[in-house]
């Protein structure tokens, strides 16, 4: 009788147990407001560091109430009423994430004046937070390596092929290798990236500045995955003196922040939600840029799998609502096409859709396009990807200590990025809008865009030289705005312009009984720009206007076509 109550006991002392680690729901809880905090919005240095508030000073963007935090009495009063773990919160969108180990608990916040809704993200076998143990990688040392000012294909090593298709060495020659500017990296984890020679610079100079964990909710980032690891190394690798094993990344000389969001044992919404608390995160520390070599559309419950036509709009997932929400705070979003390109699914991933992303595609060393790149448009008709950069053979770190080449968008995104933030030291007062156009409009298929390629491969050359003439206007000003060559034309006219404000200029030809027979819109930068091509091939012969017109002001010229 004893030994059978005994066995009794035991088998309910595991079956509780199991019962209280078998499942673990994540949700989604929104708020209905942020009444009463105890923040103001004119004492931002409370909630943002002091470099995000110099940032959206600089920009001229104002603090805002997505800006404030959470109300803590509503997230206490959440956990408390589900017996729920909490996970992470979000201020631009109002909702905190719990954990809680019954899915009826949630219940316990219906009716809740200060609940807006409820939303189920994942569900994990065991506790989310149970941290495996840690994964050692072998370390390797060496003395940090000196400095050298030679840009050519010696001193690039590896990295040469993935440099010069951009043009990129013209920025490093002229002193811009990313200093001063800050570079968040969203990514499934970044094992060896406290050991690897090539990060030695990066580590013995202080310029990780700041690492989470936002899967396990704690600030170790180096115990699992190597993909951040080869991603980071795209920007911030840094070995020139080890010929003929020399690797330069795009950034060599930015500053880190390394953020884990994927979770590899599983693929589940929660993980976007995860991008976008480190998007904000990111923002708050004063991020310039944030790279996310990630997306989305799938997930372990098919279920929840993500509608191309519904979803990958470009403002709707919270991932991509949250890049363009960093984009608003000043910050330069880059983000992956991903490697769906002929494949069932084919199409760019998420949060790669969003509107204000640069989203960045695969070519191989000659500038033709990868396969495997994510096809565009977005769900709105967006062209995605922006543009491309080297993602078929491209030079990574390998953990161990090891140099390699991998394929994948993953790559060539952070290559971008990190370009990006040497032209941004190049032209610190620009915006990210001005970034992006400038990357845009230097493309090599600038003018002939498609769902592949997007614009085509970046000339940082151009991009440097373009915000440089855009930002500093010419001794002589035209008494008028736009100037037309040649005139009479053939098969094309040059147009360059001296807007008084930077947004869309619509420029339409007109015949003469008044019909438009030709229109595009151009993105031009307040002050001088430089002349860029209006193809007008298909015309025929003969007398017509070019009508040009922004939010502030037109103009009408008179052109001939022989």
């Amino acid at each position: 009788m004893c030994r059978k109550v005994i066995l009794t006991w035991l088998v309910l002392m595991i079956f509780c147990c199991e019962r209280s680690v078998a499942q673990q729901f994540a949700y989604v809880v929104s708020f209905t407001d942020k009444n009463n905090t105890p923040y103001s919005l004119s004492s931002p240095l409370s909630y943002l560091s002091a470099r995000a508030v110099a940032r959206r000073t600089r920009q001229g963007i104002p603090i805002d109430s997505t800006d404030l935090p959470v109300i803590n009495k509503y997230i206490d009063s959440t956990l408390a009423l589900t017996s729920g773990i909490f996970h992470g919160s979000s201020r631009w969108f109002n909702h905190c994430i719990i954990l809680v180990s019954d899915s009826t608990f949630i219940h316990a916040l219906s009716g809740k004046s200060f609940i807006s809704s409820t939303k189920l993200v994942g569900v994990y076998s065991t506790f989310l937070h149970h941290k495996p143990s840690n994964t050692t990688v072998s370390a390797v040392s060496t003395n940090s390596p000196a400095h050298k000012t030679t840009t050519d294909a010696t001193y690039y090593g590896w990295t040469w092929e993935q440099t010069q298709i951009v043009n990129g060495n013209y920025l490093h020659n002229s002193g811009f290798k990313g200093t001063g500017q800050l570079i968040a990296v969203l990514d499934a984890g970044f094992t060896g990236s406290d050991l690897h020679i090539g990060f030695d610079s990066l580590r013995n100079s202080g310029r990780i500045l700041d690492g989470r964990d936002f899967v396990y909710n704690d600030n170790t980032v180096f115990n699992f995955s190597s993909h951040g690891t080869t991603v980071l190394s795209t920007m911030a690798g840094y070995i020139p003196n080890n010929p003929p094993n020399n690797y330069i990344g795009s950034a060599p000389l930015a500053s880190y922040a390394l953020y884990v969001t994927e979770d590899e044992g599983s693929e589940q919404p929660i993980e976007l939600y995860n991008l976008e608390l480190a998007s904000e995160r990111a923002d708050s520390i004063g991020a310039d840029i944030i790279t996310s070599s990630l997306g989305y559309n799938t997930f372990t419950d098919p279920s929840l799998n993500l509608n191309f036509a519904v979803d990958l709009d470009g403002k709707t997932t919270i991932c991509a609502r949250g890049a363009n929400a960093a984009t608003k705070k000043g910050i330069l979003f880059v983000a992956s096409a991903g490697n769906e390109g002929g494949n069932p699914w084919n199409m760019i991933l998420t949060p790669g859709d969003a509107d204000s992303a640069l989203t960045i595609g695969s070519v191989d060393a000659i500038g033709a396009v990868w396969g495997t790149s994510g096809y565009g448009p977005n769900a709105a008709g967006q062209i995605k990807p922006d543009v491309c950069g080297q993602g078929h053979f491209a030079s990574i770190f390998t953990t161990g200590g090891g140099l390699g080449q991998q394929d994948g968008t993953s790559l060539s995104t952070p290559q971008i990025a990190g370009w990006a933030a040497c032209l941004w030291q190049a032209n610190p007062n620009a915006t990210p809008y001005q970034i992006r156009q400038a990357i845009i409009r230097c493309a090599n298929h600038y003018s002939t865009p498609n769902s592949h390629i997007g614009y085509g491969v970046p000339n940082f050359n151009c991009t440097e030289q373009l915000l440089n003439v855009a930002n500093t206007p010419p001794p002589f000003i035209p008494g008028n705005w736009i100037a037309v060559v040649p005139n009479p034309f053939h098969s094309e006219i040059r147009i360059s312009a001296y807007p008084d404000t930077n947004n869309d200029v619509e420029f339409r030809i007109l015949d003469v009984t008044g019909k438009t027979v030709a229109s595009m819109t151009n993105y031009l930068f307040k002050g001088y720009n430089p002349a860029f091509t209006f193809p007008v091939v298909n015309l025929p012969n003969g007398v017509y206007i070019l009508k040009v017109a922004s939010p502030t002001q037109q103009q009408v010229i008179r052109i001939v076509k022989q």
